[in-house]
């Protein structure tokens, strides 16, 4: 009788066994999975993050870098001869302001040149989801 139990009781061990290996062999595939498509959809945004980095883009930028230092500058000199007009004297608005809107138009683009630099060579490392 015992020999009877030993053998009904062997396959069900190895059903068993069977099953917890099934299982881990199933959870480990599921992590796998996982982590590939974790790793495809980090590629993807990464991908969309640096999508406007083209030569396009690089020459929006230098117009407006141009725009940038152009519009201070014009907006300096036409104050100036409106002053220099309206209330006339030995000095020159006309020159005070057209260096002072060349200064702050040059601080500008400086300023927008940085930022886009900064952006640009930020750490590849933060963008990964890994």
């Amino acid at each position: 009788m015992k020999d009877d139990d030993e053998d009904k009781s062997a396959p069900k061990t190895e059903r068993n066994l069977e099953g917890n290996l099934n299982r881990s062999l199933n959870q480990k595939a599921k992590n796998n999975y996982s982590k590939q498509v974790g790793s495809v959809a980090a590629r993807k945004l990464k991908a969309q993050r640096h999508v406007t980095k083209t030569v396009w883009s690089g020459l929006g930028m230098m117009g407006l870098v141009g725009w940038s230092v152009a519009i201070p500058t014009v907006l300096g000199a036409a104050l100036g001869i409106w002053l220099d007009d309206t209330y006339p004297s030995d000095r020159s608005w006309t020159l005070a302001l057209l260096v002072l809107g060349l200064c702050l138009g040059c601080f500008n683009a400086w300023h927008w040149v940085q930022k886009e630099d900064k952006d640009i060579h930020q750490p590849e490392d933060s963008d990964d989801v890994n």
